[in-house]
């Protein structure tokens, strides 16, 4: 459909679409900046680059929230303007640097609680740097202008072009601006100043697979390396390619250690997986399995120990399970997602008691699941709570859900004959009733 409306326009010739981009210019300014451009020589496009980059610095106009996206449209039509105006990459590299010094006037300016201005530095203006910087034949000058760029970056977008140095800059050039980074450094009086010359340093480090100066730039950082710094190191080692540093990095962490304990252990898999060692490999992937069970932890593990262990390994986490009687919402839906609709039925039902409607963002997507696999006593069993919740907290502007809730409550009980143990919905209606009767607006939507 696209191309035949393209053909059609083609068909229609040059003065008419030209007729038609004229009167839409005359009715929208962003039309009217794009005429502009794609009818402006080069030169023309490099000076209306120069003069809105000027505008933008000498502006004191506060950008409120609602104005940040149209605002944010702006700057990257700047950038497109530099993209048309500019062959030259050493003169586009140069002039999208001069574009990232206008951060502070308009961050300064500008509410940007939506990230939208962020964005167009973090990624339009970098995407435009880096296609000039991967054509520019001088690459010391480009480590420098980097490098001068990144002396300030209150605002954490200028270091965007360091994250991606690798694309544009030789090895030989990453050093040598890794050398001078150290260098600054190493002259830092103020501790935050330090510490992001080496995050930079870091970056360098990582890019290029020097995991060791990595190491050095991060202890250097925080004096005392975290299990988490240990977890990075290792896995910078475990790119360059060193498998016995990454593993070494790992067991520096306490196997008590319980912070980001998955993450670890998927970096121990992939170690071992690298080793060829089977046995330690499937050992851990039990370990990412039992963590949090769900039917992809389920396949990674059989892919390790063999489909053949299916009904074995699935078996025997069904005792576990049931043998826990805490509430474990990854148990249930790891259940449900099996289709062992009696057992996770079960499960919930033995362990009623526990459910909580205060958290919504767990109940309800469990609530629905049982409801459409017409499991109607479970589903009953988790809308009661999260209608108790509302009601109990009184949240007069949730009143529509709790009347949502009750409604498909009184549907659900007409499918129940056997109620299991659990209070049949004519005496929680009345529970219901006897503890919020005063609640007039809620039952006055119900009513309705």
């Amino acid at each position: 459909m696209k191309e035949n409306r393209k053909q059609r326009l083609t068909d229609l010739g040059a003065e008419v679409l030209a007729d038609a981009l004229l009167e839409l210019a005359g009715q929208d300014d962003a039309a009217d900046d794009l005429v502009e451009r794609i009818i402006a020589s080069p030169k023309e496009n490099i000076h209306r680059f120069k003069a809105k980059l000027a505008a933008f610095k000498r502006s004191r106009r506060f950008v409120s929230w609602g104005e940040s996206a149209g605002f944010a449209r702006d700057l990257a039509t700047l950038l497109q303007d530099l993209r048309a105006g500019v062959a030259d990459p050493q003169k586009g590299a140069e002039l999208v640097a001069a574009f990232y010094e206008t951060d502070k006037g308009v961050f300064d300016h500008c509410d940007d609680s939506s990230g939208h201005v962020g964005d167009v530095y973090r990624y339009n203006a970098k995407e435009l740097f880096v296609g000039y910087a991967q054509r520019c034949p001088d690459k010391e000058w480009l480590a420098d202008l980097v490098f001068k760029l990144n002396r300030d970056d209150d605002y954490g977008v200028r270091d965007r072009l360091i994250d991606c140095a690798a694309e544009y800059l030789p090895k030989e050039n990453i050093r040598a601006l890794i050398s001078r980074i150290q260098n600054a450094a190493d002259k830092e009086k103020d501790k935050y100043g330090k510490r992001h010359w080496l995050h930079l340093i870091e970056t360098l480090a990582r890019q290029i697979g020097d995991a060791q100066l990595f190491a050095e730039a991060r202890l250097a950082s925080w004096g005392k390396l975290s299990s988490s710094a240990c977890m990075d190191i290792a896995q910078v080692y475990l790119e360059s390619g060193d498998v016995q540093a990454a593993l070494s990095w790992v067991k520096k962490i306490s196997s008590d250690e319980t912070y980001e304990a998955d993450k670890r252990d998927r970096l121990l898999f992939a170690i071992h997986d690298r080793l060829g060692e089977t046995e330690k490999r499937a050992e851990v992937a039990w370990r990412i399995f039992r963590r949090r069970r769900s039917k992809d932890s389920l396949e990674e593990l059989l892919a390790v120990i063999g489909e053949e262990h299916r009904e074995a390994a699935t078996t025997g986490e069904m005792e576990s399970i049931f043998g826990d009687n805490r509430l474990t919402f990854s148990d249930v839906t790891f259940l449900l997602e099996l289709e062992r609709l009696d057992q996770a039925e079960n499960y919930l039902l033995d362990r009623a008691g526990q459910l909580n409607g205060d958290f919504y963002g767990s109940l309800l997507p469990l609530a629905e699941t049982f409801e459409n696999v017409d499991r109607h006593l479970a589903a009953s069993v988790v809308y009661r709570p999260l209608l108790d919740s509302i009601l109990r907290h009184g949240r007069t502007k949730a009143y529509p859900h709790g009347v949502r809730y009750l409604q498909k409550l009184d549907r659900l009980a007409r499918h129940v004959s056997d109620w299991r143990g659990q209070l049949n919905h004519d005496a929680y209606l009345l529970q219901l009733r006897q503890s919020h009767g005063r609640k007039i607006s809620f039952w006055s939507q119900y009513g309705k």
